[in-house]
């Protein structure tokens, strides 16, 4: 092996695979809004962002608001799925026969989208200049410009290819070999931009004409209470899967927290479609480690959320967390009128500021968890918040100097009745962002050998990532051996589990559990009697 004498080096593996955390407070929602793709998970970091892709603010959207109660709150990521229901219809117009143009997707909202061809030269290339204004149709609200685009399919330039990269408006399939003569602009002027697009502008065609976009019904109408429940649970089986279950397309990236303001947009009788809905979506969030924040609806109220509570049934689990009452604030769009939503939106947001401030296993209530956007509908004392806590239930408070708070953090699970060790949201948030990040930090284990030295790998690797949430303050205790436990032994997996193909890793740890109820006791003393 060696054949000069001297110092040779080997590296030898560590073993060490550091398991990183997951993310804690991506926020899903799941809704109707103005545009946007259908039925496809969009991972959105601003009110900006989602204003531009999903169109922002609509009157008969409650999700759109709800996501814009998120951003002014703290959130900082969402994934937004839009869904539709109904005649959803996208705007197309057909020009001189030849090219098809329709709106990227469905809705009203491209009917004021206008288009303009002109050729660039006496040959086959043009330029198109897309603009959509306002509903009175004199502001422009957007414009596009695409210079020299051609209909040769192959070329570098071709129209269906340059509209589908680049443009947020429209696509566009050519019919035949040419495409029809618009404005005719000679060579001298094709060299000047503006003159172009002037060109370009004065023989617009009306995006709609042939078939004209419509919203479907959306969550604002009265035919939303017969289709939500289809609508925003959606099918795992369909390609693409629809609903919730267009989640799925995020991976390897992860949700954490679910929010569907349209499930409790209205009222019904026994809450059925409310219901349906949100038992389907607490099973696809206990089986992706995510919790559900549920809204009250409409007519919940201190005397009747019992009943409430009763209907969700199978939804009022440890990874669900109910607020209420509804919050009612200014309405960007109706600025006389002020707009009641649900506060799921909020919530998720004041989650995620948490999260980014505090760590996970801050519960998110308190004086430090203000909230804007809106103030709870129903004002409470604290003997009327009593029953709603022992409940589960986490009210939304308002206070002298610190206005409107978060006055709660329970789980779904967390009624003094139930005895749960899973009462509070940070300790069942803290518990699902372990698992999660165990199960994907541990990937590597698999088929390997399963022996002492992987156990020994085991335990070294999630050790380490243990002790660096409690340096952190995520658990209970000044030591390490008080704060958690890791087993991966010979006793947790006997030679049974070894020819089953098992390896068992054991993992304990101390939350820390909110001062719920403070305590102080006051006592006179006199002093003794000369």
């Amino acid at each position: 092996m060696f054949d000069t004498p001297g110092v040779f080096i080997r590296e030898i593996p560590s073993g060490s695979r550091p398991i990183a955390g997951v993310a804690t407070s991506n926020t899903a929602f799941v809704g109707t809004f103005a545009r946007g793709p259908v039925n496809e998970a969009t991972r959105v970091t601003s009110f900006g962002e989602f204003e531009r892709i999903f169109g922002g603010l609509h009157a008969r959207s409650e999700t759109s608001y709800a996501i814009r109660s998120f951003f002014l709150n703290g959130g900082s990521v969402a994934f937004v799925v839009r869904v539709t229901a109904g005649a959803a219809d996208t705007a197309e117009v057909e020009i001189g026969g030849d090219v098809d143009f329709e709106a990227t997707s469905d809705g009203a909202w491209a009917n004021t989208v206008r288009i303009g061809l002109a050729h660039t030269n006496a040959g086959t290339n043009y330029t198109i200049l897309v603009r959509e204004y306002d509903a009175a149709l004199t502001t422009v609200l957007r414009e596009e410009a695409f210079i020299d685009v051609s209909i040769t399919a192959g070329d570098p330039r071709f129209v269906e290819d340059v509209l589908r990269e680049n443009s947020e408006l429209i696509r566009a399939t050519q019919n035949a070999a040419n495409l029809p003569t618009r404005t005719q602009i000679g060579g001298a002027d094709a060299t000047s931009l503006d003159d172009l697009l002037e060109g370009v502008a004065g023989d617009f065609s009306v995006m709609g004409s042939a078939t004209a976009g419509a919203d479907g019904t959306m969550e604002g109408d009265a035919g939303w209470v017969a289709v939500s429940s289809a609508t925003l649970r959606g099918s795992e089986a369909a390609t693409p899967p629809t609903g919730i279950y267009a989640l799925n397309q995020i991976v390897p990236q992860v949700f954490n927290l679910l929010c569907l303001p349209g499930a409790a947009s209205f009222n019904e009788a026994a809450h059925a479609s409310t219901v349906a809905i949100y038992q389907e979506a607490y099973t696809y969030c206990r089986n992706n480690f995510a919790f559900l924040v549920v809204d009250p609806a409409p007519d919940v109220n201190r005397g009747n959320f019992q009943t409430y509570l009763g209907e969700l049934g199978a939804a009022a689990g440890p990874n669900s967390a109910l607020y209420y009452p509804r919050v009612s604030g200014q309405d960007p769009l109706n600025p006389l009128v002020p707009r009641v939503i649900g506060p799921s939106g909020m919530a998720a947001g004041l989650m995620a500021r948490t999260d980014g401030a505090r760590g996970v296993w801050k519960a998110p209530a308190g004086t430090e968890a203000r909230v804007s956007g809106g103030t709870p509908i129903d004002v409470m004392t604290d003997r009327q918040q009593g029953p709603l806590n022992t409940s589960g239930v986490n009210a939304i408070r308002t206070f002298p100097v610190y206005n409107s708070v978060m006055w709660g953090a329970r789980t779904l699970d967390g009624a003094d009745a139930r005895a749960s060790e899973w009462r509070y949201i940070n300790v069942r948030r803290l518990a699902l962002f372990i698992e999660n990040s165990l199960q994907r930090g541990l990937q590597w284990v698999v088929f390997e050998p399963n022996d002492e030295p992987l156990w020994a790998n085991v335990r070294m690797n999630v050790n380490a990532f243990m002790n660096q949430l409690h340096r952190q303050g995520a658990f209970q205790g000044a030591s390490a051996r008080d704060a958690y436990l890791v087993k991966c032994d010979s006793e947790t997996t006997t030679q049974a589990d070894i020819n089953l193909g098992i390896l068992n890793v054991y993992v304990g740890f101390a939350p820390v559990r909110p001062a719920e109820f403070v305590v102080v006791r006051i006592q006179q003393r006199f002093p003794n009697a000369a």
